[in-house]
């Protein structure tokens, strides 16, 4: 799939959601163009949005063909809703989670390093995507998302997840106010680093949350956002690099 500049559209797929249309995509193809040059989908990255529709339209056409787009506010927050239509653009709900059993709907998360997860239960026709930075999966968005598809029929044995591109644990350098915030549990998460710092396993940790609702099944795809630059967009590699802004990149799932 290429957009109108003749760049291919990179769909990531994953094993556990076959059978499934979804794709976690980076930054190849698309139309933006300086910093955030390629497949930008960031309303607020201070790109034109007629591109940031453009590469939306061309997303959509790419992994989730003849669907309706689907997006929230996200907030690092914990919070999951149930969408049967699309909202207008001012009028989305501010959340960090989408759900849905409705057919034609695309349900879009936006990263730039956070850890997008997206959910299917095949049986029940009830699928989910999550935005889980460490806030929000600290917090609970994960859980969250899981028990308003268990809502909609879905049944956490039957449920599949997939944690697509992130920041991986050696970029990922913490302090140790960070760690302050997570449990002695959760030490394995964290390696030790520079002096005072610490690396951060990011999609492991989403990964054991997952584990631990007993789904069944959870894929790892082990994708590094920050160290690709040629294939995902990264907050953090943006800032280390002093750029006045950074793109994002769509994952999306639908019936």
């Amino acid at each position: 799939m290429a957009d109108q500049s003749g760049q291919a559209v990179e769909v990531i797929r994953a094993a556990a959601l076959q059978g499934v249309a979804h794709g976690f995509l980076g930054c190849r193809g698309g139309v933006s163009k300086g910093v955030v040059t390629g497949l930008q989908m960031g309303l607020n990255a201070g790109d034109d949005d007629a591109d940031v529709q453009e590469n939306r339209r061309c997303a959509l056409a790419a992994a989730c063909p003849g669907t309706r787009l689907v997006t929230v506010k996200q907030v690092h927050s914990p919070l999951a809703v149930i969408a049967d239509a699309p909202w207008e653009e001012d009028a989305r709900p501010e959340a960090d989670a989408i759900v849905t059993a409705t057919p034609g709907l695309a349900l879009a998360i936006v990263t730039a390093d956070c850890a997008p997860v997206l959910f299917a239960d095949r049986e029940a026709g009830v699928i989910g995507a999550a935005h889980a930075g460490w806030r929000g999966a600290h917090g609970g968005v994960l859980e969250e998302t899981v028990a308003k598809m268990e809502q909609l029929g879905a049944t956490r044995a039957r449920i599949a997840a997939a944690i697509g591109p992130c920041i991986a644990q050696q970029s990922y350098e913490v302090g140790e106010d960070f760690r302050a915030q997570f449990d002695p549990a959760d030490a394995a998460f964290f390696a030790p680093g520079k002096p005072g710092k610490w690396q951060f396993d990011l999609e492991a940790y989403v990964a054991r949350r997952l584990a631990a609702l007993g789904l069944g099944k959870v894929e790892k795809l082990g994708l590094d956002t920050c160290s690709a630059p040629d294939r995902f967009y990264s907050h953090r590699r943006s800032v280390l690099a002093g750029e006045p802004t950074y793109g994002r990149q769509f994952s999306l799932i639908a019936l």
